[in-house]
C-alpha cells in the first residue's frame, strides 16, 4: 500500500483526490485480502479525513490513487446534495451489488474526481450491497433511492467507471455553478 501523502490539516491527513483524466481512475482494484491491519485502518483514516474535508457523500480508495476495493459513504445530508436524506455511515470492503428489480431512476450526480460539474445518470432503484465491514465481519443491506445511488457510484469507482461514461445524455452534464446556480451561491 503506498504511503500516506497529502496535505496535512490539524492531524486529518487530506488526501490529493485523483480527477478525471488520470488513468488510476479507469483501472480495476484489487480485492482486501487482510482485514483490522493498521494499514486498512490508515487508508480509512485518509478515505475519512478527505471525504469530510470535501464535503463528499462518499469515496472510493482509487480516487486517492489506491486501487483496493474499499468505499467509504454516508453521513448527514451535505451542502453538495441538501435534499438527499440521510444514509448510514458505511466502511464497505469488497463490495458485490445486485440489483433487486429493473426498475431505474435517472438523478443528478457530481463527483470529488470530476470537480465541478453535474451530469445525469441512470442507477438501479433498488439494490443489495454485501461486503465486508474493516474487520472482516460480513455486511450485508438492502436500500433504495439516495442510498442505492450512492452505493452504486462509489464501487463504480472499483471497476474504473466514472459517472459520466454512464451518461445516457450529455446534454445533461455541465458545469454546477451554471446548472444549480442557487446551489453555488449557498456554498461560498
Amino acid at each position: 500500500m503506498p504511503t500516506r501523502r497529502g496535505r496535512a490539516r490539524g492531524r486529518a491527513l487530506i488526501r490529493d483526490i485523483l480527477r478525471m483524466g488520470d488513468p488510476r481512475l479507469l483501472q480495476p482494484s484489487a480485492r482486501v485480502e487482510a482485514f483490522g491491519t493498521p494499514a486498512l485502518e490508515a487508508l480509512l483514516e485518509d478515505l475519512r479525513d478527505t471525504m469530510a474535508a470535501r464535503d463528499g457523500a462518499g469515496l472510493a480508495a482509487p480516487q486517492i490513487g489506491v486501487a483496493l476495493q474499499v468505499v467509504i459513504f454516508g453521513g448527514a445530508p451535505s451542502a453538495r446534495y441538501p435534499d438527499a436524506g440521510e444514509v448510514p455511515y458505511t466502511e464497505l470492503v469488497n463490495p458485490v451489488l445486485t440489483p433487486l428489480s429493473d426498475e431505474v431512476e435517472e438523478g443528478w450526480e457530481g463527483c470529488l474526481s470530476v470537480p465541478g460539474f453535474r451530469g445525469v445518470v441512470p442507477r438501479y432503484l433498488h439494490l443489495r450491497y454485501e461486503g465486508c465491514d474493516p474487520r472482516g465481519q460480513p455486511l450485508r443491506r438492502e436500500v433504495s433511492g439516495f442510498h442505492a445511488r450512492v452505493v452504486q457510484h462509489e464501487c463504480d469507482h472499483l471497476a474504473g467507471i466514472l459517472y459520466p461514461m454512464r451518461m445516457r445524455d450529455m446534454a445533461r452534464f455541465g458545469f454546477t455553478d451554471i446548472l444549480f446556480p442557487e446551489a453555488a451561491a449557498a456554498e461560498d
